[in-house]
């Protein structure tokens, strides 16, 4: 399943402050019955958004109207737990491209970056500086820049590098899942089969 280009993103984001979120956090086991990519969004964090009888809790972040925006800046650890790509699924249909942390699930992390979801690893400092400009100002702007492996806190000018597989980082710049790829080289693959065959 192909997905947006990744390239750069510049967005407002989202914080969630809290370490060791868990996929069962980010999505109950019991809205795991579906097997499409749809419809995960609406039970994101399902059980911190919503009270019993589904009404918003005005506590939770994302009930917020003052944060928005495709990036969301989770604590240390964000994704731990059961290696359910469902989580990764959430965060996408909800519309998130981009996942800030001090430290990914390895797990979660390949999930996210399977479906055009960027994990963005910073340094503890980094990700305390990018908490303070946003809780200083909701409409500050982060910018993710993949193809130069930087995120930058626009309004200061803060910079950091990170890390990403370079096949990974080829996919998402061209949004490609791993099928994509094959299929983007079916031509060589041909070529080097009818080649084992003369």
């Amino acid at each position: 399943m192909a997905y947006d280009k990744f390239n750069v993103l510049t967005s407002t984001a989202v914080p969630l402050p809290l370490e060791n979120v868990d996929t069962d956090q980010i999505i109950p086991a019991r809205f795991l019955k579906a097997t499409k990519r749809e419809g995960f969004g609406d039970n994101l964090f399902r059980d911190w958004r919503y009270n019993d009888d589904n009404t918003p809790k005005e506590s939770f972040v994302l009930n917020n109207p003052i944060y928005s925006g495709k990036i969301l800046v989770g604590g240390k650890n964000f994704g731990s737990g059961s290696s359910r790509e469902h989580a990764a699924w959430a965060i996408y249909d909800y519309g998130f491209r981009c996942v800030v942390s001090s430290f990914f699930a390895d797990i979660f992390r390949n999930n996210c970056l399977n479906i055009g979801v960027l994990p963005v690893q910073v340094s503890p400092e980094f990700s305390e500086q990018i908490f303070n400009a946003i809780y200083d100002d909701p409409n500050t702007e982060i910018v993710v820049d993949l193809q130069n492996q930087t995120i930058t806190i626009a309004a200061t000018g803060a910079q950091e590098s990170f890390d990403i597989n370079s096949y990974k980082k080829e996919n998402m710049l061209n949004g490609f899942d791993d099928i994509d790829y094959l299929q983007n080289m079916k031509g060589e693959i041909e070529t080097f089969a009818n080649g084992l065959l003369l």
